[in-house]
Protein backbone atom coordinates (compact mmCIF):
# COMPACT_ATOMS: atom_id res chain seq x y z
CA UNK A 1 0.00 0.00 0.00
CA UNK A 2 1.43 3.48 -1.01
CA UNK A 3 0.62 6.25 1.15
CA UNK A 4 -0.46 9.65 -0.42
CA UNK A 5 2.16 11.30 2.38
CA UNK A 6 5.28 9.12 0.98
CA UNK A 7 4.08 9.02 -2.59
CA UNK A 8 3.85 12.73 -3.14
CA UNK A 9 7.04 13.74 -2.03
CA UNK A 10 8.57 10.97 -4.09
CA UNK A 11 7.37 11.67 -7.05
CA UNK A 12 7.64 15.72 -6.52
CA UNK A 13 11.68 15.18 -6.64
CA UNK A 14 11.88 12.73 -9.16
CA UNK A 15 10.03 14.81 -11.31
CA UNK A 16 12.09 18.15 -10.27
CA UNK A 17 15.04 16.33 -11.23
CA UNK A 18 13.84 15.35 -14.52
CA UNK A 19 12.73 18.49 -15.53
CA UNK A 20 15.85 20.60 -14.43
CA UNK A 21 18.00 18.09 -16.42
CA UNK A 22 16.08 17.95 -19.61
CA UNK A 23 16.06 22.18 -19.35
CA UNK A 24 20.16 21.84 -18.65
CA UNK A 25 20.48 19.78 -21.76
CA UNK A 26 18.22 22.45 -23.56
CA UNK A 27 20.51 25.16 -21.99
CA UNK A 28 23.70 23.44 -23.08
CA UNK A 29 22.81 23.11 -26.75
CA UNK A 30 21.78 26.96 -26.73
CA UNK A 31 25.32 27.58 -25.34
CA UNK A 32 24.19 28.71 -21.63
CA UNK A 33 25.57 26.34 -19.87
CA UNK A 34 29.38 25.51 -21.22
CA UNK A 35 32.04 23.20 -20.35
CA UNK A 36 31.22 19.38 -19.21
CA UNK A 37 27.67 18.64 -18.65
CA UNK A 38 26.31 15.03 -17.31
CA UNK A 39 22.81 14.54 -16.84
CA UNK A 40 21.06 12.16 -14.27
CA UNK A 41 17.96 11.45 -16.70
CA UNK A 42 16.60 7.29 -16.14
CA UNK A 43 18.38 7.66 -12.21
CA UNK A 44 15.94 9.83 -10.83
CA UNK A 45 14.73 6.57 -8.43
CA UNK A 46 18.32 6.59 -6.63
CA UNK A 47 18.38 9.99 -5.65
CA UNK A 48 14.72 10.10 -4.78
CA UNK A 49 14.61 7.13 -2.78
CA UNK A 50 17.59 6.71 -1.34
CA UNK A 51 18.53 10.59 0.50
CA UNK A 52 15.12 10.23 1.71
CA UNK A 53 17.02 8.13 4.57
CA UNK A 54 19.60 10.25 5.39
CA UNK A 55 19.47 12.95 8.31
CA UNK A 56 20.00 16.51 8.31
CA UNK A 57 23.84 16.43 10.05
CA UNK A 58 24.71 13.83 7.64
CA UNK A 59 27.16 14.17 4.83
CA UNK A 60 26.77 13.72 1.50
CA UNK A 61 29.55 13.00 -0.99
CA UNK A 62 28.68 12.93 -4.94
CA UNK A 63 30.55 12.72 -8.32
CA UNK A 64 30.67 14.56 -11.01
CA UNK A 65 26.65 13.66 -12.27
CA UNK A 66 25.68 15.36 -9.18
CA UNK A 67 22.82 17.73 -10.14
CA UNK A 68 20.27 15.47 -8.68
CA UNK A 69 21.99 14.85 -5.26
CA UNK A 70 22.64 18.32 -4.78
CA UNK A 71 18.84 19.76 -5.50
CA UNK A 72 17.95 16.77 -3.10
CA UNK A 73 19.85 17.40 -0.56
CA UNK A 74 18.43 20.90 -0.33
CA UNK A 75 20.49 23.20 -2.51
CA UNK A 76 17.58 25.59 -4.16
CA UNK A 77 17.58 25.16 -7.65
CA UNK A 78 18.15 28.91 -8.54
CA UNK A 79 21.51 28.93 -6.82
CA UNK A 80 22.05 25.00 -9.23
CA UNK A 81 21.36 26.73 -12.12
CA UNK A 82 23.12 29.88 -11.59
CA UNK A 83 26.41 27.53 -10.80
CA UNK A 84 25.65 26.57 -14.17
CA UNK A 85 25.82 29.55 -16.24
CA UNK A 86 28.82 30.24 -13.80
CA UNK A 87 27.44 33.39 -12.18
CA UNK A 88 28.56 34.08 -8.70
CA UNK A 89 24.90 33.70 -7.29
CA UNK A 90 25.52 30.05 -7.71
CA UNK A 91 26.49 27.63 -5.06
CA UNK A 92 30.44 27.85 -5.76
CA UNK A 93 30.13 31.04 -6.84
CA UNK A 94 30.55 30.03 -10.21
CA UNK A 95 33.51 28.78 -9.88
CA UNK A 96 32.82 25.28 -10.09
CA UNK A 97 29.99 24.54 -12.36
CA UNK A 98 28.03 21.18 -13.61
CA UNK A 99 30.49 19.27 -11.62
CA UNK A 100 31.60 20.83 -8.82
CA UNK A 101 28.17 22.03 -7.13
CA UNK A 102 29.14 22.24 -3.15
CA UNK A 103 27.09 23.73 -0.16
CA UNK A 104 28.83 23.23 3.39
CA UNK A 105 24.99 24.40 4.84
CA UNK A 106 23.47 20.99 3.85
CA UNK A 107 26.72 19.12 4.29
CA UNK A 108 26.79 18.55 0.82
CA UNK A 109 30.55 18.28 0.26
CA UNK A 110 30.73 17.97 -3.79
CA UNK A 111 30.54 17.18 -6.87
CA UNK A 112 33.61 16.12 -7.79
CA UNK A 113 35.33 15.70 -11.60
CA UNK A 114 38.17 12.35 -10.61
CA UNK A 115 36.53 9.61 -11.22
CA UNK A 116 36.77 7.98 -7.51
CA UNK A 117 37.84 11.42 -6.05
CA UNK A 118 35.06 11.71 -3.58
CA UNK A 119 35.47 7.97 -2.05
CA UNK A 120 38.59 8.94 0.05
CA UNK A 121 36.96 12.40 1.07
CA UNK A 122 34.05 10.49 2.37
CA UNK A 123 36.36 8.21 4.82
CA UNK A 124 38.30 11.40 5.77
CA UNK A 125 34.52 12.62 6.99
CA UNK A 126 33.77 9.49 8.66
CA UNK A 127 36.74 9.48 10.29
CA UNK A 128 36.48 12.81 12.06
CA UNK A 129 32.83 11.73 12.81
CA UNK A 130 34.09 8.32 14.35
CA UNK A 131 36.69 10.26 16.22
CA UNK A 132 34.33 13.25 17.71
CA UNK A 133 31.92 9.93 18.84
CA UNK A 134 29.37 11.64 16.70
CA UNK A 135 25.98 9.64 15.41
CA UNK A 136 26.69 10.77 11.95
CA UNK A 137 26.25 9.19 7.95
CA UNK A 138 28.55 9.88 5.04
CA UNK A 139 26.77 8.92 2.26
CA UNK A 140 28.89 8.59 -0.73
CA UNK A 141 27.82 8.21 -4.14
CA UNK A 142 29.83 6.86 -7.25
CA UNK A 143 29.51 5.29 -10.85
CA UNK A 144 30.58 1.53 -11.23
CA UNK A 145 33.35 2.47 -12.92
CA UNK A 146 35.09 3.84 -9.98
CA UNK A 147 34.85 0.65 -8.38
CA UNK A 148 37.74 0.29 -10.75
CA UNK A 149 39.95 3.11 -9.43
CA UNK A 150 42.71 2.27 -6.48
CA UNK A 151 40.79 4.69 -4.46
CA UNK A 152 37.67 2.41 -4.12
CA UNK A 153 39.82 -0.49 -2.86
CA UNK A 154 41.75 1.64 -0.32
CA UNK A 155 38.27 3.46 0.64
CA UNK A 156 36.93 0.40 1.42
CA UNK A 157 39.41 -1.25 2.98
CA UNK A 158 40.36 1.99 5.32
CA UNK A 159 36.20 1.87 6.27
CA UNK A 160 36.21 -1.40 7.22
CA UNK A 161 39.62 -1.83 9.08
CA UNK A 162 38.33 1.47 11.12
CA UNK A 163 34.98 0.43 11.11
CA UNK A 164 33.82 4.12 9.06
CA UNK A 165 30.57 5.29 9.32
CA UNK A 166 30.13 5.28 5.17
CA UNK A 167 27.18 4.17 3.82
CA UNK A 168 28.93 3.69 0.01
CA UNK A 169 26.41 4.26 -3.14
CA UNK A 170 27.22 2.64 -6.46
CA UNK A 171 25.21 4.00 -8.98
CA UNK A 172 25.49 0.79 -11.81
CA UNK A 173 24.19 2.12 -14.53
CA UNK A 174 26.53 -0.57 -16.46
CA UNK A 175 28.64 1.71 -18.64
CA UNK A 176 31.79 3.11 -17.09
CA UNK A 177 31.70 5.90 -19.51
CA UNK A 178 31.46 4.17 -23.09
CA UNK A 179 32.23 0.58 -21.96
CA UNK A 180 30.10 -1.77 -20.81
CA UNK A 181 30.74 -3.22 -17.51
CA UNK A 182 31.29 -6.77 -18.98
CA UNK A 183 34.05 -5.75 -20.61
CA UNK A 184 36.02 -3.87 -18.07
CA UNK A 185 35.29 -5.62 -14.53
CA UNK A 186 35.93 -9.49 -14.12
CA UNK A 187 33.63 -9.23 -11.10
CA UNK A 188 30.94 -7.49 -12.25
CA UNK A 189 28.40 -7.83 -8.97
CA UNK A 190 29.44 -5.27 -6.59
CA UNK A 191 28.32 -6.58 -3.74
CA UNK A 192 30.86 -9.71 -4.37
CA UNK A 193 33.49 -6.81 -4.18
CA UNK A 194 32.08 -5.19 -0.54
CA UNK A 195 32.34 -9.05 0.36
CA UNK A 196 35.67 -9.16 -0.17
CA UNK A 197 36.42 -6.51 1.75
CA UNK A 198 33.93 -8.09 4.47
CA UNK A 199 31.45 -5.05 4.62
CA UNK A 200 27.92 -5.62 4.76
CA UNK A 201 25.99 -4.93 1.45
CA UNK A 202 22.51 -4.91 -0.49
CA UNK A 203 21.46 -4.67 -4.38
CA UNK A 204 18.00 -2.28 -4.83
CA UNK A 205 16.70 -2.26 -8.14
CA UNK A 206 17.81 1.56 -9.05
CA UNK A 207 14.58 2.24 -11.34
CA UNK A 208 12.22 1.65 -8.21
CA UNK A 209 12.01 4.66 -5.77
CA UNK A 210 10.97 2.63 -3.10
CA UNK A 211 13.03 -0.12 -2.94
CA UNK A 212 15.99 2.51 -3.36
CA UNK A 213 14.45 4.12 -0.37
CA UNK A 214 14.20 0.74 1.37
CA UNK A 215 17.69 -0.18 0.97
CA UNK A 216 18.83 3.25 2.00
CA UNK A 217 17.02 2.84 5.34
CA UNK A 218 18.21 -0.57 5.93
CA UNK A 219 22.08 0.38 5.39
CA UNK A 220 21.77 4.44 6.92
CA UNK A 221 20.49 2.41 10.11
CA UNK A 222 23.22 0.21 9.95
CA UNK A 223 26.28 2.80 9.61
CA UNK A 224 24.27 5.02 12.44
CA UNK A 225 23.89 2.07 14.96
CA UNK A 226 27.92 1.63 15.34
CA UNK A 227 27.43 -1.47 12.59
CA UNK A 228 30.13 -0.13 10.12
CA UNK A 229 30.24 0.72 6.64
CA UNK A 230 27.54 -0.44 4.62
CA UNK A 231 27.60 -0.74 0.69
CA UNK A 232 24.37 -0.14 -1.72
CA UNK A 233 24.10 -0.99 -5.23
CA UNK A 234 21.45 0.90 -6.97
CA UNK A 235 21.11 -1.23 -10.04
CA UNK A 236 19.99 1.77 -12.91
CA UNK A 237 20.24 3.00 -16.14
CA UNK A 238 20.80 6.45 -17.27
CA UNK A 239 18.85 7.24 -21.01
CA UNK A 240 21.25 10.09 -22.11
CA UNK A 241 24.74 9.55 -22.73
CA UNK A 242 27.34 10.00 -20.48
CA UNK A 243 27.82 13.64 -20.56
CA UNK A 244 26.69 16.01 -23.76
CA UNK A 245 29.95 15.29 -25.70
CA UNK A 246 29.39 11.93 -25.70
CA UNK A 247 28.44 10.23 -29.62
CA UNK A 248 27.30 7.23 -27.37
CA UNK A 249 28.27 4.89 -30.23
CA UNK A 250 28.76 2.03 -27.75
CA UNK A 251 24.86 0.88 -27.62
CA UNK A 252 21.98 1.02 -29.52
CA UNK A 253 19.37 3.08 -30.07
CA UNK A 254 17.24 0.01 -29.28
CA UNK A 255 18.62 -0.75 -26.30
CA UNK A 256 17.90 2.63 -24.67
CA UNK A 257 14.18 2.77 -25.78
CA UNK A 258 13.64 -0.56 -24.15
CA UNK A 259 15.32 0.41 -20.90
CA UNK A 260 12.43 3.34 -21.11
CA UNK A 261 9.93 1.10 -20.58
CA UNK A 262 10.83 0.66 -17.22
CA UNK A 263 10.94 4.61 -16.51
CA UNK A 264 11.25 5.11 -12.94
CA UNK A 265 8.88 8.45 -13.50
CA UNK A 266 6.78 6.75 -15.52
CA UNK A 267 6.02 3.58 -13.40
CA UNK A 268 5.45 5.13 -9.58
CA UNK A 269 2.91 7.35 -11.38
CA UNK A 270 1.14 4.47 -12.65
CA UNK A 271 1.33 2.34 -9.00
CA UNK A 272 0.96 5.43 -7.05
CA UNK A 273 -2.45 6.17 -9.43
CA UNK A 274 -3.26 2.99 -9.55
CA UNK A 275 -3.08 2.11 -6.08
CA UNK A 276 -5.54 5.09 -5.57
CA UNK A 277 -2.43 7.24 -4.02
CA UNK A 278 -2.59 10.54 -6.11
CA UNK A 279 -5.16 10.96 -8.75
CA UNK A 280 -4.27 12.49 -12.04
CA UNK A 281 -5.18 16.28 -11.11
CA UNK A 282 -2.16 15.32 -8.32
CA UNK A 283 0.18 14.52 -10.96
CA UNK A 284 -0.39 17.12 -13.47
CA UNK A 285 -0.09 19.81 -9.61
CA UNK A 286 3.51 18.23 -8.94
CA UNK A 287 4.57 18.61 -12.38
CA UNK A 288 3.10 21.92 -12.60
CA UNK A 289 5.02 23.02 -9.82
CA UNK A 290 8.34 21.54 -11.03
CA UNK A 291 7.70 23.64 -14.30
CA UNK A 292 7.15 27.13 -12.37
CA UNK A 293 10.55 25.96 -10.29
CA UNK A 294 12.64 25.70 -13.18
CA UNK A 295 10.97 28.74 -15.00
CA UNK A 296 12.34 30.56 -11.70
CA UNK A 297 15.88 28.88 -11.80
CA UNK A 298 16.30 29.64 -15.23
CA UNK A 299 15.65 33.40 -14.68
CA UNK A 300 17.74 33.64 -11.66
CA UNK A 301 20.82 32.44 -13.59
CA UNK A 302 19.86 34.74 -16.51
CA UNK A 303 19.84 37.77 -14.25
CA UNK A 304 22.99 36.80 -11.98
CA UNK A 305 26.20 38.41 -12.47
CA UNK A 306 29.91 37.18 -13.34
CA UNK A 307 32.40 37.33 -10.71
CA UNK A 308 34.53 40.65 -11.09
CA UNK A 309 38.19 40.08 -12.80
CA UNK A 310 39.53 41.67 -9.47
CA UNK A 311 38.31 38.75 -7.51
CA UNK A 312 39.94 36.50 -9.75
CA UNK A 313 42.85 35.79 -7.39
CA UNK A 314 40.03 35.49 -4.08
CA UNK A 315 40.50 32.26 -2.20
CA UNK A 316 43.92 31.48 -4.46
CA UNK A 317 46.62 31.44 -1.37
CA UNK A 318 50.38 31.01 -1.38
CA UNK A 319 51.68 27.69 0.22
CA UNK A 320 52.85 29.89 3.06
CA UNK A 321 49.76 31.83 3.29
CA UNK A 322 47.69 28.59 3.71
CA UNK A 323 49.68 27.51 6.38
CA UNK A 324 49.01 30.67 8.56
Amino acid sequence: MIDRDVATPLLSDMIRVRLMEEKCAELYSAAKIRGFLHLYVGEEAVAAGSLRALEAEDAVVATYRDHAHALLRGIPMTNIMAEMFGKQEGCSRGRGGSMHLFDARTRFYGGNAIVGGGLPLAVGLALADAQLGRSRVTACYFGEGAVAEGAFHESMNLAALWHLPVLFCCENNYYAMGTEIAHEQAQTDMTEKAASYRIPALAADGMDVLACRAAAEEGAYHVRSGGGPFFLEFRTYRFRPHSMFDPELYRSKEEVEHAKERDPIRAFTERCVAAGALSEDDVADIRAAAEDEVTGAVAYAEAGTWEPVDDLTRDVLTPAEALR
